[in-house]
């Protein structure tokens, strides 16, 4: 399922997080590439491990638990956090899948299931720069206004096409879902979200949208790790 969120950050947020981001330290983006994925990469990526970085990680992580459509989406029971990347001058990511397991920098380590890229310019900023994915639809490609997200995946195939001009800026990241099956995410997505509309029309109080809600925790209960 891909997912797109409008508005996560409004613009005069992205503007502020675009403001601390000249301000940090970038480096090569291979650096941060598995073994096959270092030969399709080219892009700059913040330094995670600085106090800009950190900032950054906190407020969108904060922003996303806060998000209601996000969590009924990814239902995430961890988060690997943030980074940051810059697109230009040719600068492109080819024909990937994310790393299965990603360590959080200690003994600890974290499955991605759910991906996300937040966009963080304009559109009209740059040329290029798409985010295709592999659905079973076929390629979808996802080039969305700052401040806006998208969910998918992180057992999709994807890729970045080449910044032929100006510079995409965006944060990445993955998520453990407490649902480690995509689509089974996807059926208590579209669950809850009809759960949520006949509660708008019949009233949370009715049996029901009562029955369906046991319906769906009784399912999250079953599938939840």
């Amino acid at each position: 399922m891909l997912l797109a969120i409008e508005t996560l950050f409004t613009t005069e947020e992205t503007a502020a997080i675009r403001h601390s981001l000249a301000q940090g330290v970038w480096q090569d983006g291979t650096t941060t590439a598995g073994d096959i994925a270092r030969n399709v990469k080219q892009n700059l990526q913040l330094d995670h491990n600085s106090d800009i970085a950190k900032q950054l990680q906190a407020l969108i992580v904060e922003r996303l638990q806060q998000h209601p459509t996000f969590i009924s989406a990814a239902l995430p029971a961890r988060f690997f956090p943030p980074r940051f990347n810059c697109y230009q001058n040719g600068g492109f990511y080819g024909l990937h899948v994310d790393n299965a397991i990603m360590g959080l920098g200690t003994a600890e380590q974290i499955r991605t299931d759910v991906s996300a890229t937040l966009f963080l310019n304009s559109p009209d900023a740059y040329e290029g720069g798409e985010l295709q994915i592999e659905t079973r639809y076929g390629l979808q490609s996802v080039k969305l206004p700052e401040g806006d997200l998208i969910v998918y995946p992180s057992t999709s195939l994807h890729q970045v096409t080449p910044v032929t001009s100006g510079q995409r800026l965006a944060s990445f990241m993955w998520m453990q879902s407490l649902v480690k099956d995509p689509a089974e995410r996807e059926m208590l997505f579209e669950m809850d979200q009809s759960i949520q509309t006949l509660g708008a029309k019949l009233g949370t109080d009715h049996d029901e949208v009562a029955r369906l809600g046991q319906l769906y925790h009784n399912l999250l209960r079953k599938w939840s790790e």
